[in-house]
């Protein structure tokens, strides 16, 4: 703590909490990172261990239950280890994962080492946004947990770009080889400097107070907001947890249910609407309405730079629009476009450039509401004592999410069509549009204490 005192004394607050905020919001680079990397060496993989499709399903998607484990017990270490401890160990597990992975001789070897990284994705997803909201000023902190989902993105595209490096650097054979194992080695540079970082940020000051540490969470109150907000803040702090029991109970009594509803379906919906259907089989979409391997490779891309840039566009609005406001606009560009996709397959004209253009047009309004909202919304509607257990359940549910779109995309797509399948997004999309609007209170500009107050 000394360290981080010294190094930030010369600094203004704002400037040093949006250093400590990037510097968690790289485990979202190694999230995105670390579930993207599998795509560009699957293909080498099952060659290389003569894989059948069951196996091979079973080699890319076993990281995604490493995640559900890692989610599962990263609220039960935070509360009782402290914030960066393990966000410290989740970089380890990064790390371990990106060696291990490229390095073994058999299946069973490749699986356990992708088991261990999807431990740290999962516990990284809940906590890089918990840690920013806790140590973020109340006016910017929408800003700052977006940085996590903008993190998720680049890591995504890096390592797309990465995986087209590597594999253009030789043979066929030298890619069932040596090619996919550079490509998971890899990720060892951005764990470790994920690692590093986090050796320089600060614990959570509402983590020390909750643990009855005062003084240490006042100095860091003090560097993060300046002298004269610390006491007031910590008053705040310190008379919030007269009303938490910190008890997996209190999630479930009057008030508080509110809490865990609201972040339950946030956390589920966002994945259920189609995203991940979109972002994992895009290319397969697009050749199978006549797009050849090529061009649908090429529009893959510009899904992933229009994701990124109307990420900004969270990143600029969501602290003065509201993140309200931003989830109703978001949602309904998200069903407009779904319901036109879904009509382009009906009517068989999906072969022209307007299911490129409504694509577009859900990954721009996804990529400014739904895709960084429910990170920022779940880290900051929950009491402090508790926050860690509850964003556990509520993170659980976008892995059981993503897994059940993984899942049933491609038997949606053979059993119904694009149309249907579509049109069940979009029905989603509309239970999730009301659902805000009669459910989700605005939390813009709100400490975490005061947010914590709207439920009762």
């Amino acid at each position: 703590m000394d360290s981080s005192k010294n190094q930030s004394s010369k600094q203004s607050p704002i400037k040093f909490v949006i250093m400590i905020s990037v510097a968690a919001a790289i485990g979202g680079l190694l999230f995105g990172y670390d579930t993207a990397v599998i795509a560009g060496a699957i293909g080498s993989i099952q060659a290389k261990f003569d894989l059948s499709p069951a196996l091979t399903g079973w080699a890319a998607s076993s990281a995604i239950w490493g995640c559900i484990i890692g989610v599962i017990i990263a609220g039960i270490l935070s509360d009782k280890f402290g914030r960066k401890k393990v966000l410290i160990l989740s970089a380890i597990l990064f790390a371990v994962s990106a060696i291990g992975s490229s390095i073994p001789n058999n299946l069973t070897q490749f699986v356990i080492a992708r088991l261990i990284g999807g431990i740290g994705v999962g516990i990284a997803s809940m906590l890089s946004p918990m840690y920013i909201s806790e140590i973020a000023p109340a006016k910017i902190r929408g800003t700052l947990v977006t940085l996590y989902q903008l993190a998720i993105v680049l890591g995504i595209n890096i390592i797309y770009f990465v995986n087209l490096k590597i594999s253009t650097s030789g043979s066929e054979q030298w890619n069932i080889d040596t090619g996919w194992r550079i490509m998971l080695g890899s990720e060892v540079i951005p764990a470790l400097l994920f690692l590093i970082l986090l050796l320089f940020i600060p614990e959570s000051p509402r983590w020390l107070a909750s643990k009855g540490k005062s003084e240490d969470a006042t100095l860091i109150l003090e560097k993060l907001n300046g002298k004269e907000q610390a006491t007031k803040l910590l008053k705040e702090i310190e008379e919030s947890f007269l009303n938490e029991k910190g008890t997996f109970k209190e999630l479930f009594q009057p008030g508080l249910r509110k809490a865990m509803i609201v972040g339950i379906f946030l956390a589920l919906f966002s994945q259920i609407t189609g995203i991940n259907a979109i972002i994992y089989y895009a290319p397969e979409i697009f050749k199978s309405v006549g797009f050849g391997t090529e061009s649908a490779m090429f529009q893959t891309v510009i899904i992933g730079i229009v994701n990124t840039l109307f990420t900004f566009v969270a990143i600029a609005f969501i602290d003065k629009l509201g993140r309200r406001t931003l989830l109703l606009w978001g949602i309904s560009g998200m069903i407009i476009c779904l319901g036109a996709v879904g009509l382009l397959f009906y009517l068989d004209l999906s072969s022209g450039p307007w299911l490129l253009l409504f694509i577009l047009g859900f990954i721009a309004s996804f990529a400014m509401s739904l895709g960084p909202i429910p990170w920022v919304l779940i880290s900051e509607i929950f009491p402090t004592k508790i926050r860690g257990i509850a964003m556990s359940i509520s993170i659980l549910m976008v892995w059981i999410g993503v897994v059940l779109i993984t899942q049933l995309t491609p038997m949606l797509l053979d059993g119904i069509g694009g149309a249907f399948t579509f049109w069940v997004f979009m029905i989603n999309a509309i239970i999730l549009l009301i659902f805000t609007y009669k459910m989700i209170p605005e939390t813009k500009g709100k400490t975490l204490e005061e947010i914590g107050k709207l439920w009762h």
